[in-house]
């Protein structure tokens, strides 16, 4: 779908891409952004239109997070949910952690380099309430800033966002009674969403996919074993019933019983950043709900949905019916705007070469996406389109559909739209109903009925 303003910047209802081409043709709208791609009507204004409700679905992650944006349709039996857009968000959480050791190391040799002693200066420092790291603090910001864009280019009436990818509360106490949601059929399901996302959809046991698989006891019920999850695992039938009543050692998998204590890292990440994700949010100004992962899982499952992380943001809270369609995947890669350190180092520690102290060469910088028209008999001649990275030489690089061309003039570039710290590309196509290997992963699951067991949203 194609983003639509009106005259005077204000969000209307996405349309085709059929529709802006004639919109375009017509000169009744102009491109008011290249990538996304968004119009501007001359001869709209928002009273003139009329708007449906749309809302923005968001499923964090850890190295990538799943955005949506659906549109509401009542009915009788509930909502159905109609995909307008379906995106990924690629953080760049590494890279970050990677630039900030690498600022600490430079600058712990600077402080130390001329000098005997130094006193401690940490002592007096207090770090704010609500600290993150940076490179989880990039996580988060990423989610805001497309969630600012999206609402500036779309008519948005509310967010639902997966608060938690687990109950871990259910999972240590699964006798736990007196809450609605934990009475219903969807407690099975947050126990069977954490095994299937730690064992990373294989058998603990022959590794092996693609199977209908089994929860099993790393110490069994006959022998006293409980059901807290650290003592559950995946298990495909034929490596359950060859277990039977033996622990995990005793039946020759003594790693299983140390991975199945073993913290998720990925896990904590998303934890770490549920809150501070959901208070950034505030700022939209628009009303939050918050829900499960084992509910996304639930809803993906009975609506056939296959597994991909916008996907997964589109069946993120309560819905009678989901409608994905055709879309492609806009796959969205933060990419930052350059680094703050203008030294290369060794591996050593030591400075080998210096960076270009301006960013901007001949009015472009790196992550601009421009179009260069090459004449021949040169060697890159033809016409690429991408984005470039800059040098000082004036000799450029643009990353095409096609691949990396290398050595493009400054003076045969011309501009099409400003880096903003991310890349962009589209995927595969969705379509609903499709089978997927994670699919045919969950036959393990309890059998889907009406949901009314099913837990109601969080408003804040």
């Amino acid at each position: 779908m194609v983003f639509v303003l009106d005259r005077h910047k204000k969000p209307l209802m996405p349309c085709t891409p059929k529709r802006a081409r004639l919109l375009l043709a017509a000169r009744r709208a102009v491109v008011h952004r290249v990538q996304p791609f968004v119009i501007r009507l001359r001869d709209r204004e928002r009273g003139d239109s009329t708007l449906q409700a749309i809302a923005l679905k968001v499923d964090p992650g850890s190295k990538t997070s799943g955005m949506a944006l659906a549109r509401l349709e009542q009915r009788a039996e509930g909502e159905v949910h109609h995909a307008l857009l379906l995106a990924e968000v690629q953080h760049r959480g590494e890279q970050v952690h990677h630039h900030k050791l690498t600022q600490a190391q430079a600058r712990r040799r600077r402080r130390s380099a001329n000098l005997r002693y130094r006193p401690s200066r940490f002592l007096n420092r207090r770090r704010k309430r609500g600290w993150l790291p940076p490179s989880l603090r990039s996580r988060v910001l990423n989610v805001l800033t497309w969630t600012v864009r999206l609402c500036r280019w779309c008519p948005i009436t509310r967010l639902d966002v997966e608060h938690v990818r687990f109950d871990t509360q259910l999972l240590q106490h699964p006798d736990i009674a007196g809450v609605g949601y934990q009475q219903g059929e969807l407690a099975g399901w947050e126990t069977r969403a954490y095994l299937l996302f730690k064992y990373e959809y294989r058998c603990a046991y022959c590794r092996q996919m693609n199977v209908p698989f089994e929860v099993d006891h790393i110490l069994p019920r006959s022998r006293g074993g409980s059901n807290r999850i650290s003592n559950l695992c995946l298990a495909c039938h034929a490596c359950n019933q060859a277990k039977g009543d033996r622990t995990a050692a005793e039946f020759g998998h003594a790693a299983v019983e140390a991975h199945a204590q073993r913290p998720l890292r990925d896990a904590a990440a998303v934890n770490a950043t549920r809150y501070q994700l959901v208070e950034a949010l505030r700022v939209c100004g628009l009303p939050i709900g918050t829900w499960t992962g084992g509910r996304t899982r639930w809803n993906r499952a009975r609506f056939g949905i296959e597994k991909t992380h916008a996907l997964d943001a589109l069946c993120v809270g309560a819905m009678a019916g989901v409608r994905p369609g055709k879309l492609k995947i806009l796959l969205i890669t933060a990419t930052g705007r350059g680094e703050h350190c203008r030294t290369l180092w060794t591996k050593q520690g030591f400075p080998r070469a210096y960076k270009m102290r301006q960013k901007v060469v001949a009015g472009f910088a790196t992550g601009d996406r421009v179009k260069a028209v090459v004449p021949p008999p040169r060697k890159t001649a033809g016409t690429h389109i991408g984005r470039v990275a800059v040098r000082q030489s004036r000799s450029f690089a643009i990353s095409t559909s096609q691949g990396l061309v290398d050595g493009i003039n400054a003076q045969y570039c011309r501009l099409v739209q400003r880096g903003d710290g991310y890349q962009y590309a589209m995927a595969y196509e969705s379509r609903q109903g499709a089978s997927s290997p994670a699919l045919n992963k969950e036959r393990l699951l309890p059998p889907l009925t009406q949901a009314e067991g099913s837990p109601q949203a969080e408003v804040l």
